[in-house]
Formats: structure tokens, sequence, C-alpha cells
């Protein structure tokens, strides 16, 4: 082979193998740990995977949430032996849906960020790299929420296994420095049927015990050292919120007064009375000219 062919051979390889690294899978890199204070993991269709900055957190307090008062204890005094190295629990935040819960994890980020907390938010489908993501904080300063919003499993799925492992205190558990924390409508985290009443089964002593379909389904919510449940708002503590946002947004007294038989129907109309529902009516009425 002639030295020109040669050279035209080597070219060709390593093109092609350029193209092959853009392609192949690389391990998780480090990100610049300075650069925020929450990141999100995303997976690549090459198969890889990266931690993205999340450059604009909701600048919601703790102060801003109403009507949580004893979650909102719970979960903060937990997070604040969590970033003072002290023994806490990993926390599951169920109930109803917007009523604050992935608000309490954000504002509990905001309050104790300064003192070196962090957050790494993973979808659940991403969830088989648990291990990874604790391997790749493991021995650093910082104090890491590992947070997955809106969780629920169906049977079967690879998270399910991986979540469980590391909960379980197993090999592959998170360090000292990571805090999991999961919201979800679920309870258990899994579907429940009513067939499942099935397999409970009497004792002699007349008690009922759950047969193994329903112990596998507490399982993994079990595992979670800390349960804060949500439960959905009532008249007078949906009006309560709408009052505190629309102050927020310095609407007047007055004028908070009047929203009152607006926000009723507000939340007729959304089918609910949730934080969340009070929170859009008051950006909403907050935005029209009351002058």
């Amino acid at each position: 082979m002639s030295t020109p062919d040669l050279t035209h051979l080597i070219s060709r390889a390593e093109h092609l193998m350029a193209r092959l690294e853009n392609v192949l899978p690389h391990p998780l890199s480090e990100p610049d740990w300075s650069s925020a204070v929450a990141w999100r993991y995303r997976k690549r269709s090459s198969g890889g995977a990266t931690l993205e900055p999340i450059r604009h957190i909701g600048r919601i307090q703790l102060s801003d949430l109403q009507e949580v008062d004893t979650q909102k204890e719970r979960f903060t005094r937990n997070l604040a032996q969590f970033v003072a190295g002290r023994n806490a629990n990993n926390v599951l935040l169920t109930g109803a849906r917007g009523t604050g819960k992935s608000s309490l994890v954000r504002a509990g980020l905001n309050e104790f960020a300064d003192q070196g907390l962090r957050l790494i938010e993973v979808d659940k489908a991403d969830l088989v790299d648990l291990a990874d993501l604790v391997d790749l904080v493991d021995g650093r300063p910082e104090r890491f929420i590992v947070f997955s919003d809106d969780l629920s499993f169906d049977e079967g799925e690879p998270g399910y296994k991986a979540l469980k492992s590391v909960l379980d205190g197993s090999v592959s558990a998170a360090g000292d420095n990571v805090l999991i924390v999961a919201t979800s409508n679920r309870r258990h985290l899994l579907p429940e049927y009513h067939a499942d009443n099935k397999s409970y089964h009497r004792s002699d002593d007349g008690e009922l015990h759950p047969g193994e379909v329903v112990e596998e389904k507490i399982s993994l919510s079990e595992r979670f050292g800390l349960w804060i449940s949500f439960y959905p708002f009532t008249q007078d503590e949906y009006l309560a919120i709408v009052a505190q946002w629309l102050s927020h947004y310095e609407v007047s007294a007055d004028a908070i007064a009047a929203a009152r038989p607006q926000a009723l129907v507000w939340a007729i109309e959304r089918g609910s009375r949730s934080g969340r529902v009070a929170y859009q009516f008051a950006r909403d009425y907050s935005g029209r000219d009351h002058g």
C-alpha cells in the first residue's frame, strides 16, 4: 500500500473513531458546582447523561406557604438536621395535588442554600442511575437533596428497584451528604387495586394481615423515614391563601376583600381549592387594572 493510500486510510479511521465517540455514552462528569444551587439530571439519546444547572429557581420562601404549618415545621426541622450534618430521614411528601408539596421543597432549598444545601432533580425514568449520582457527589462538602417530583410507579418499572436499593441501606446506599426527597399523590407510590384485598389473611386471633402483594406495594414507601401528608384545603383556608398571595402582589386590602367571590368562582371552575389554584387566581387578579 502506498503512503498516500495509508494516509487516507488512517484519516478515515480517525474520522470514524471521532463519530463513534460522539455516539457512545460517556460517564457522568461533575458540573461546575459553583455555577448553581440546583441541577437537573438529563439523559441523552446517545445514552450519556449530564447535570444541567437550573438557572431560575422560584423565589418562594417558607413564609409564602400558608395553611401547612405542621408540614413546614416537620420538613424544615428534618432539613436543618441534614444541613447541620446530623441524622435525618429521607422524605416522602404525599397528598392532594396543588397543596404545596413541591413548593415546600423549593422553599427549603432557598432557606438553606447559603448553608451549602444543593438540589438535583431526577425524573422517574432516570432513577435507574441513582447509584451513579450518589457516587458522583460522595465526599463533597455540600449537602444534596436528590428530588423526584410527582413520583409513582407502575408494576415492574426499573426505577422502582433502584430507588428501593438506595433507600434500603444496601451496598449502593446514599452517603451522609445525600437526602432523598419525593412527592407523590400516591401514599404507597404504586397503584392499588380492589383485588389486592383478597391477599389479606386472618390469623388465629382474628387479626388481619396483608399478603405478599400488599406488602410489596407498601415496602418502598416504608423505606422513607419521614412521611408528610398534605390535605385538601377548606374554603376558609383557600381564601386565606388567596389573600396572602394578593398581599404578596401588593393588592390593596379593599381589593382583596372584593376578590373573595371571584376567587370562589375561580376554584369552582377549576374543580379544586388548592394552593396552586389560589396562586393562579392571585396572578390573574393582581394583573388586572383595579384603579
